[in-house]
């Protein structure tokens, strides 16, 4: 029986020909049938204008050749972050599996077309409440944010919520990917691989737990 891509990867002969891409398919393709709540969440740190750390929980929305993407409002504390410092870190866990994959790299604001595509495919409470929403701002009170749906909703009616110039997303283009699985005793598999720039091959290697 042919080997599964995860036991490639754990394996010291087989796991440098494989894509870390391709990996990741491969895991979150699990993760979707055995994770029982958001998969697709994972922790995204960026750094603020004072040098110091900021980490959330955010979801990955979509996911190509390219690199890893979330939407959010670009005026959030975030948004702000990842425009002035264009960089980012994410770790995805799936605690059913046992099993974690970190991400390092620079961050591009995705194409207009790209933001439409998405919000368009959003509930539509959902798009309402991004239309709305001041993200990260001091908000007098829940009753005000009501108040504000409430208003829109009626505004737009039957008609077509418009996506805010300042709701987007960013894309993580990893330059570092590891895959992580639990191992007894914490003698863990770590598996890294890393590339010097966007263009260039990756090379892997294996980590002491």
């Amino acid at each position: 029986m042919p080997k599964s891509v995860t036991e490639i990867l754990f394996d010291d002969a087989d796991f440098t020909v494989l894509d870390p891409f391709a990996v990741f398919e491969d895991w979150f393709a699990e993760a979707r049938q055995s994770e029982p709540n958001d998969p697709h969440a994972m922790a995204l740190a960026s750094v603020d204008s004072d040098g110091m750390p900021d980490v959330r929980v955010v979801l990955l929305n979509a996911r190509d050749a390219r690199g890893f993407t979330f939407f959010t409002n670009l005026e959030s504390a975030k948004g702000h972050e990842l425009l002035e410092q264009p960089k980012a870190a994410m770790v995805m866990h799936w605690k059913s599996l046992r099993r974690q994959v970190r991400m390092r790299g620079p961050v591009e604001v995705v194409t207009p077309a790209e933001a439409d595509a998405y919000f368009g495919s959003r509930a539509r409470g959902s798009q309402i409440a991004s239309s709305v929403s001041r993200q990260s701002r001091p908000l007098d009170s829940r009753a005000k944010l009501a108040a504000e749906v409430a208003r829109l909703t009626q505004q737009v009616g039957d008609g077509d919520v418009v996506r805010p110039d300042r709701w987007s997303g960013f894309r993580l283009m990893p330059l570092s990917i590891e895959f992580w699985k639990d191992g007894e005793f914490r003698l863990h598999d770590r598996v890294q691989f890393t590339r010097t720039a966007l263009d260039a091959p990756w090379t892997s290697r294996r980590l002491y737990p």
